[in-house]
C-alpha cells in the first residue's frame, strides 16, 4: 500500500469514487493512533488504520457506502475477542466520502508530511550504501544517497530516493537540516574520516554512523585527537554501523541491521516526546 506523494495523486486520479476511513478516536491498546487514515476503492485501498479484522470490517463498510450512495458515517468498535482481536482498546472511525475538497486536504496532508521527514543521508553508493538506500527506502523518511563518483551514482535503482553527486560531500553535511542522520560508507578512508568529522561537529545530528572495524574506529579517534583536537566527539559516533551481534559482513545484513538503529534514532529525534513516553509505559513502537 504506497504512501509517497505521487502515488495519492496517482490513486486519485485513477478511482474516481472512494471513501476516505478515519481512525476519530483511539482508546486503549489499539493498532493505530487517533488521525490514522485510508483510502477505500471499489478495487485497492491506500494507506492503513492497522489491519487486521479492524481494517476488514472498515474496508467492508466503507465498500457498502460506495454501492449504496451513502455519505458521511460514523462506526465504534470494541477489539476484543468478538471480532477476533485482543488489543483490549475501542477505535472509533468516520467515514467520508472523497471529494474534490477532501481530495486535496489529502494531497496537502502528504505533501506536507512528506516535507516533514527527516533526512537521512548516505555516503557512498557502493554495495553497502545501496543496499542501506534500498532498505530505508520503504520507511518514511527522505533518503539521500551521496557520492563523488558519477557512475556509481548512475548505477542506482532505488526507488523513491534522491541521489546527489559532489565533488565535496562534506558540505553536503555542514547545508543538511537539522535533525539528519549520517551514514558514511565511502571508498576511501580518508573521505570517511573527512564526512565523519563534519557530521560529530554538528550538535544537532540524529545519527552519525561509520562503516569499520576496530581497527578502523582506533585510528579515526587517533586522527580526531591529532588533526581535529576533537576527541571528545567520538563518543557519538556509531562505528561499526549495525552493530556487532550478528557476524555476517553481506551488505544486505549489514544494511538490514544498521537500518533500524538509523530509523529509530531519526523519528525519536524529530518526536522526542513520543520516545519518552513508549519508554516510560513500555508500548511496542
Amino acid at each position: 500500500m504506497p504512501t509517497n506523494r505521487d502515488d495519492i495523486r496517482d490513486f486519485l486520479n485513477r478511482r474516481k469514487q472512494a471513501v476516505l476511513v478515519e481512525v476519530k478516536e483511539a482508546d486503549g491498546s489499539t493498532p493505530r493512533e487517533a488521525g490514522a487514515w485510508m483510502l477505500v476503492a471499489a478495487d485497492c485501498i491506500f494507506g492503513t488504520i492497522g489491519g487486521g479484522q479492524l481494517e476488514y470490517m472498515a474496508i467492508d463498510h466503507a465498500r457498502r457506502a460506495l454501492n449504496n450512495g451513502l455519505g458521511a458515517q460514523e462506526m465504534t468498535i470494541a477489539l476484543g475477542p468478538e471480532i477476533g482481536q485482543c488489543c483490549g482498546g475501542r477505535v472509533a472511525l468516520n467515514f467520508q466520502r472523497v471529494d474534490r475538497g477532501v481530495a486535496m486536504t489529502l494531497i496537502e496532508k502528504v505533501d506536507l508530511e512528506i516535507a516533514r521527514r527527516p533526512h537521512v543521508y548516505i555516503f557512498g553508493a557502493g554495495h553497502v550504501g545501496d543496499a542501506m538506500a534500498m532498505a530505508l527506502s520503504l520507511v518514511p523518511l527522505r533518503i539521500i544517497l551521496v557520492d563523488t563518483r558519477e557512475d556509481e551514482l548512475s548505477a542506482t535503482q532505488v526507488p523513491g530516493i534522491e541521489t546527489c553527486l559532489t565533488a565535496m560531500p562534506e558540505a553536503v553535511v555542514r547545508d543538511a537540516p537539522a535533525g539528519s542522520a549520517f551514514v558514511v560508507l565511502t571508498h576511501d578512508h580518508a573521505l570517511d574520516f573527512l564526512i565523519t568529522a563534519e557530521a560529530l561537529a554538528r550538535d544537532d545530528a540524529s545519527y552519525v554512523g561509520m562503516i569499520g572495524s576496530k581497527t578502523k574506529r582506533a585510528t579515526f579517534r587517533n586522527w580526531l585527537t591529532r588533526e581535529v583536537g576533537r576527541p571528545e566527539i567520538f563518543d557519538r559516533l556509531v562505528c561499526p554501523v549495525g552493530g556487532t551481534a550478528v557476524k555476517d559482513k553481506r551488505p544486505t545484513v549489514i544494511a538490514a541491521l544498521a537500518a533500524a538503529e538509523i530509523m529509530t534514532s531519526a523519528l525519536n529525534h524529530r518526536n522526542p516526546q513520543t520516545a519518552v513516553i513508549r519508554e516510560r509505559k513500555r508500548v511496542p513502537a
